[in-house]
């Protein structure tokens, strides 16, 4: 039965993309007390991502641990994301302080686990109508508000009205085009190519991330033992990789410093990749309209943030709208406070992102704060925090932490690294 407060609408919420950030929504908005539609274009409840680095940063644990998911996360055979870096100054290899607590961490799992196991848990959720199938195709405008959608179904055309209507649908987001949201790009001067390998050996068995100076490249085990692994160069090496996309992806990953052996695991997947992944930023909000995920921001693969936002911006939107979308609050202003919280948030990581992504070397700040990382475990830890996504780049760069850098650069002065021109290159 329609509530009085929902009359003229079907739900409070609509939410067009049941993939990882549009489903965390889902649950979290129901369980707030919204009734919610989760649209997906696809048929198949088993539908994933392929595309992706497949690991969650740590910043979004909390997020899954509200969510319910850790324990199932835990029994697929999701892998805790350990990391270490290899830089021209030696590896990175972050460790718990003595007597301290462990290193905070959330998971590597392929999104083929992933994406089923949360649509399903919000499928059960009670107040969502998983309804697969449903493209949006247009949006419905009401005194300059999105009040809701038509979706293209396998019944034929529908429109759906809510108070809330939410762009879920990835960085192309059909609903931000659809509601003329303005999008600003950041050119990738890298490409990059992924593969899923068995049995591929990893130094410790954790992930292991090449900063080669512009080329980069990362291996991230997953469960059932499998590992993604990727490539990502600067695009002056594009022509060798269209010319030979396997012996250029394989030549490129033998030769990586203390390289994984390739040779020695089965490959199980297609080499896949893009040659045009550009940094996507968009205004989170509009009037009746919010995205998350990488609807309102993509980030660069290269840093493996976009599942960890994606359950971020999730929750931060149910927290800042829910009560509003079911009735009990201005709409307006709460889509002002999820704005304020993902640009505070993000919008920091966004800029140094779109920096690096100019395939250039190390900045002087980058330097020191790298290297102080390969020779000092506090600095470690720091920089890990950092990778996370657990502190921003205010908080990473501030003047207490530059002058610990500088302090431990100092005391290494006669073990300078070698000129980037002598660094060892993959490929080369």
């Amino acid at each position: 039965m329609t509530r009085p407060e929902s009359a003229g609408r079907d739900y409070d919420v609509v939410i067009s993309g049941a993939g990882l950030a549009g489903s965390a929504a889902a649950i979290l908005l129901a369980r707030r007390g919204a009734r919610v539609a989760l649209l997906e274009r696809r048929s198949d409840p088993a539908a994933y991502k392929v595309l992706c680095t497949h690991s969650i940063t740590a910043n979004a644990y909390p997020v899954l641990d509200e969510l319910g998911l850790v324990p199932a996360l835990e029994e697929a055979g999701a892998v805790r994301n350990e990391a270490r870096w290899y830089t021209r100054w030696g590896w990175i290899e972050p460790r718990a302080a003595p007597r301290g607590p462990e290193l905070p961490y959330a998971y590597n799992i392929r999104r083929s686990t992933l994406d089923p196991l949360i649509r399903s848990r919000a499928a059960q959720t009670p107040g969502v109508d998983l309804l697969l199938g449903h493209q949006v195709t247009g949006l419905v405008r009401d005194g300059g508000r999105t009040s809701g959608v038509r979706a293209s179904t396998p019944q034929g055309e529908r429109e759906i009205r809510a108070r809330l209507v939410v762009g879920a649908d990835g960085k192309d987001s059909a609903v931000a085009k659809l509601a003329g949201v303005p999008v600003r790009q950041f050119e990738n001067a890298r490409f990059g190519y992924l593969a899923h390998f068995r049995d591929l050996p990893l130094r410790d068995g954790i992930g292991q991330t090449w900063f080669l100076e512009p080329d980069m490249a990362y291996a991230f085990p997953n469960d059932d033992g499998v590992t993604v692994l990727a490539v990502l160069p600067d695009k002056k090496r594009l022509p060798a990789f269209r010319e030979d996309l396997e012996g250029s992806f394989l030549s490129f990953v033998r030769a990586l410093p203390d390289a994984p052996s390739v040779d020695s695991a089965e490959r199980i997947s297609k080499i896949i990749g893009s040659v045009n992944y550009p940094l996507v930023s968009r205004r989170p909000t509009a009037p009746g309209l919010a995205l998350i995920g990488d609807a309102a921001l993509t980030g660069d693969p290269l840093w493996g943030v976009g599942c960890g936002w994606a359950l971020q911006s999730a929750q931060w939107l149910a927290q800042a709208v829910a009560p509003a979308a079911t009735g009990r609050g201005d709409l307006d202003r709460s889509l002002a406070a999820y704005a304020r919280r993902h640009r505070r948030g993000l919008n920091g990581h966004q800029y140094l992102a779109a920096d690096f992504a100019k395939a250039r070397p190390f900045n002087p700040v980058e330097r020191l704060m790298f290297s102080a990382a390969a020779r000092d475990e506090a600095a470690a830890r720091h920089m890990y925090l950092f990778a996370s996504r657990l502190i921003g780049p205010l908080r990473f760069l501030n003047p207490v932490a530059l002058a610990k850098a500088a302090v431990v650069t100092l005391k290494h002065r006669g073990t300078a690294a070698a000129p980037a021109a002598d660094l060892p290159r993959a490929g080369s």
